[in-house]
């Protein structure tokens, strides 16, 4: 299987990139930055039956680096598309500077349609999409109101794809993790029962994907839990509850 990441030198990307090396997948890693990705190639190996791993240095927040992503999806037909690379913009959001919310929206939304668009434009039977959502789709945080409003739209339209796509034998993924421990302290104000390293959130992703059954995978009892509760709390107590303190 040959797997393109985006997001790809740390955090689930990089997790992601790791595990698929080991079970022997040919990787190409996307990120903005060419030192993290060729340190990121010495570390994953040689590469697969199918190649050697490679990489694209592309700042998805831009069209020249949507682009050029795009464009080599469109050259080499893949058979998995990860679409995890994500931007937050925290804090109020009428205190908070256009210039930092709008990339977030770019990346975030428009990286991910193009890209799916690219890659579903040449997929065939038993490829695969995931994008990376979050369980926020489902439980806007008041202080992160654009990351959240992009997950739900991610979230959402990954189910939709999940339908649209099994006609064809192409199973789309959105993966919603709760909060990850992408480094060291992060979520450290955040019941610990709800972080989850990357790794685990990796293995959750790839067990579904050999499953290819629901649309929608929540990694984690507890994040499982917290998805469910949102569903039946009232809105504003679900608001109230996640707001980040001032």
């Amino acid at each position: 299987m040959t797997a393109l990441i985006t997001g790809a030198t740390e955090g689930i990307g990089r997790a992601f990139a790791r595990a698929l090396a080991a079970e022997g997948r040919t990787v190409t890693a996307v990120a903005r930055t060419e030192r993290h990705l060729a340190a990121l190639m010495t570390e994953l190996g040689p590469g697969g039956p199918d190649g050697e791993h490679d990489y694209l240095v592309a700042d998805l927040a831009t069209p020249e680096g949507v682009r050029t992503v795009a464009d080599a999806l469109a050259a080499a037909p893949y058979e998995l598309l990860i679409n995890n690379a994500g931007l937050a913009a925290p804090g109020p959001f009428a205190e908070t500077p256009l210039d930092q919310a709008l990339p977030a929206l770019r990346l975030n939304c428009e990286a991910v349609v193009t890209l799916a668009h690219a890659f579903l434009a040449t997929a065939g039977p038993g490829a695969a999409l995931i994008n990376v959502a979050s369980t926020l789709a489902f439980a806007p945080r008041p202080g992160q109101a654009v990351y959240s409003a992009t997950k739900a739209f991610v979230a959402s339209f990954s189910e939709a794809l999940w339908y649209e796509q099994r006609p064809r034998g192409i199973y789309v993924m959105a993966l919603c993790p709760g909060p990850t421990a992408t480094r060291p302290g992060l979520h450290a104000d955040t019941p610990a029962a709800l972080v989850q390293p990357p790794e685990a959130v990796v293995a959750t992703a790839l067990a579904a994907l050999r499953r290819r059954r629901r649309p929608t995978i929540v990694p984690g009892r507890a994040n499982t839990l917290f998805a469910a509760a949102t569903r039946i709390l009232p809105r504003p107590t679900t608001l109230t509850l996640l707001a980040t303190p001032r």
